[in-house]
């Protein structure tokens, strides 16, 4: 039962050599790339002068937007925990009837973006907008994130621990509070800070709900008043709230490693039952779906139907869906070369290069597409101007966005990926880049296929840096969506909004069955 822990103490004490080159190379262009946003940050920040900084910083307006920021954060970071952690536990360790069926509809949300949700409940009824409209609609578009890890997590986990407490007396509880969580512990904290981060830089679903917060004021600093050391002063209160919840995140996951030997032993699953509470947890999985899933699905046929705004352009359709699959494609798969050699280093290696390629692509998760896009305009137009507006530098704007989306899934892999099997391997003399290939890459496999699957899920939705970024005449699904609902054109945004969630649905569905094989 401690045996895992207690044997990740013990690794954590060996001498660590240094980084082979076909890892360090790929962390050290991360580095490299994380940095130009925030040294635009910096940058921007410069022209305006210390004086000018303090007054922007301190004033009454900051306060605000970071109460608003801070209280939607952990809201929605706290009931996503919650939900993502209990359906995940149902799914993957109860007798809950059809749990392959619940895992699909569970994860089906993350399909949903959340400007596209928060379209359909404002459509319904204008009093949702707030923060209560807000923390409703984002914590279900948000706890897949904690879910899906989760469930892989616990899928993944060695029967015996579990079987082990249970023949020393303890109970289904005791069992969970002393074995299952901690195990889950680096899926569960990975998850939410993606979701605190993710809080921290939400645009869209914020816009239509007119809530305010710190990314709603940059969009308008920059897009209304044109203050660009403004929005850099607020951009950079959220790298410090990135920071601290980065430090947090640290301390709470703490030190301790989760690798074993193997799988364990082939064998059936025990499943918990739920006893009198299971029409329960039927009834709230039937709710829960209802409201994630459903709400906007029937705003999205009533609009289809009834609306007179609706049209439908058949080429215009295939176009955009082309241009938004293959962006998508192209984003993920970028996103993954870059991530798999940062999420091994993290794990296997120590020092100050393994720790900042690990939590810088984690601070750029609180800032603003936006910024991150006008960052790279920046720099290719001065520096790289054969880059400038090409499909290649949107790719790179996704990788940055969404690169700590692949590194949570990959690093939960790699820390339950034995490090002895690589250490034999490298003993019978074979080089650090073929151990890779041959005994690393198959251990990790479902956590490279989760954390791919996430980026392209995310690149279909990604809206403010593509707009910014994409090539002249390009457009996506996601922002034919945002160019319709921003002129309240509800039927006229209904089908791109509903191809949306039909294409990123299939790669969700086709996960989840595989997973459950």
């Amino acid at each position: 039962m401690s045996g895992a822990v207690s044997s990740g103490k013990r690794h954590q004490r060996r001498k660590f050599h240094f980084p082979p080159l076909w890892m360090f190379v790929p962390t050290i262009i991360v580095i490299l790339l994380v940095l130009m946003p925030l040294a635009y940050i910096v940058l921007r920040a410069k022209q305006a002068g210390w004086h000018t900084a303090v007054e922007l910083i301190f004033r009454p307006r900051v306060y605000e937007l970071l109460g608003n920021t801070v209280l939607l954060t952990v809201t929605v970071t706290a009931a996503s925990i919650i939900i993502g952690l209990v359906t995940a536990w149902c799914v993957e360790r109860s007798n809950l009837p059809g749990r392959r069926i619940w895992n699909v509809i569970l994860t089906l949300p993350f399909a949903v973006p959340a400007f596209v949700s928060s379209y359909s409940w404002v459509s319904l009824s204008p009093k949702l907008q707030g923060f209560g409209g807000a923390a409703l609609i984002l914590t279900l578009s948000s706890y897949p994130l904690v879910h899906l890890p989760v469930a892989a997590s616990l899928r993944g986990m060695d029967p015996a621990l579990e079987e082990t407490a249970r023949s020393l007396g303890y109970g289904q509880w005791r069992t969970f509070w002393r074995v299952t969580l901690p195990q889950t512990r680096p899926a569960l904290f990975g998850g939410a800070l993606l979701i605190a981060l993710h809080m921290l830089a939400e645009f869209g679903a914020l816009s239509l709900l007119r809530f305010e917060t710190f990314t709603t004021a940059i969009y308008d600093e920059y897009q209304l008043a044109f203050s660009n050391a403004s929005a850099a002063m607020l951009a950079a209160v959220l790298l410090v709230l990135c920071l601290i919840l980065l430090f947090f995140e640290v301390i709470i996951r703490g030190r301790a490693r989760y690798a074993r030997i193997g799988k364990g032993a082939a064998r059936i699953q025990k499943h918990v039952p739920l006893g009198k509470s299971m029409p329960l947890v039927i009834a709230i999985f039937f709710i829960l779906s209802f409201l994630a899933i459903g709400v906007p699905m029937i705003m999205l046929v009533y609009w289809l139907i009834v609306g007179s705004s609706r049209a439908f352009p058949i080429h215009e359709f295939l176009t955009t869906i082309f241009s938004s699959l293959g962006l998508a494609f192209g984003g993920a798969l970028l996103t993954t070369i870059f991530a798999i050699p940062v999420a091994v280093l993290a794990v296997r290696y120590r020092g100050s290069l393994a720790t900042l390629a690990d939590r810088l692509p984690y601070m750029l998760r609180a800032v603003p597409g936006l910024v991150i896009a006008l960052a790279l305009v920046f720099f290719s137009v001065n520096y790289a101007y054969s880059l400038y507006q090409t499909t290649f530098l949107l790719l790179i704007g996704y990788a940055l966005l969404f690169l700590p989306l692949a590194l949570t899934s990959i690093k939960a892999a790699v820390e339950q990926a034995p490090p002895r099997l690589e250490e034999t391997a490298r003993s019978l003399g074979k080089r650090p880049l073929r151990v890779f290939f041959s005994v690393t890459l198959p251990l990790i496999l479902p956590g490279i296929g989760s954390g791919a699957t996430l980026v392209f899920l995310e690149g279909m939705k990604e809206l403010t840096a593509t707009l910014l970024l994409r090539p002249t005449g390009v457009d996506t699904l996601a922002t034919e969506i945002w160019t319709h609902t921003s002129n309240t054109e509800y039927a006229a945004a209904a089908p791109f909004a509903a191809l949306l969630v039909l294409v990123s649905g299939i790669p969700a569905y086709l996960l989840t069955r595989h997973k459950n094989k």
